[in-house]
């Protein structure tokens, strides 16, 4: 699981890197928000731990920010601020948990898995859509403007994925992680996306279908009408 930090506390901030870490994640950790709105954008993440009280904002800001433009991604709030009202305007606000500090590392966990087993359990029985586009999370079967299409694996992650994060430029190592995990980087696997995505929009086009797919030179790519 790829996880965001946003804590402006050092010192808290190594030491649960260093526990997710262990517990077979990866986390990203940044102080701020400007930057959290940079790794936002650059990388993709299952969940962020966002801490309210930051230097150049409330995380709160970032909140409505994140729920706007990524409205599946979790958000568990980890706050020295425990009074109740502070807890429902975080919760109203659209974080999936909150968690006061000081809290345990297993329970932290916990609530990290809850809350990603939920996103998990609530997508297997939907459908995912985009304008004409169609794919069934149950099944795993793509349909455009009402027409089966047969796509590999592969090609279907890789549809999700851009359905899942629209508006949002992906790069060429986020979604060679999403596709291939672990072994991204002992493989030249960035070197096979462009394969992949070719056949995907040759696809989608052979029957009348849109790209959607928009190349963000020096970044990766974007999907948006």
């Amino acid at each position: 699981m790829k996880l965001l930090l946003i804590e402006d506390h050092q010192e808290l901030a190594d030491n649960l890197v260093n526990f997710l870490s262990q517990e077979n994640h990866t986390c990203d950790w940044v102080n701020t928000i400007a930057k959290a709105k940079e790794q936002l954008q650059s990388a993709y993440y299952d969940c962020v731990l966002l801490d309210i009280t930051l230097p150049d904002s409330t995380g709160l800001t970032l909140l409505y920010f994140i729920k706007n433009l990524y409205p599946d991604l979790k958000v568990l709030i980890i706050s020295a601020q425990n009074s109740l009202d502070y807890k429902i305007l975080g919760l109203d606000s659209g974080a999936d948990d909150y968690i006061t500090k000081p809290f345990s590392l297993p329970e932290l966990h916990s609530r990290i898995k809850a809350v990603t087993r939920r996103n998990s359990n609530e997508k297997a029985h939907q459908i995912l859509s985009f304008n004409e586009i169609e794919v069934d999370l149950e099944s795993m079967e793509c349909k455009v403007k009402n027409t089966p299409i047969t796509l590999t694996k592969k090609e279907l992650n890789l549809l999700v994925f851009f359905i899942n994060n629209k508006n949002r430029v992906l790069s060429r190592q986020a979604i060679a992680t999403h596709l291939w995990g672990d072994y991204t980087y002992n493989l030249d696997n960035v070197d096979f996306i462009y394969q992949h995505l070719k056949n995907l929009r040759r696809k989608i086009a052979e029957v009348g279908g849109t790209d959607y797919v928009q190349t963000v030179y020096g970044l990766g790519y974007k999907w948006a009408e």
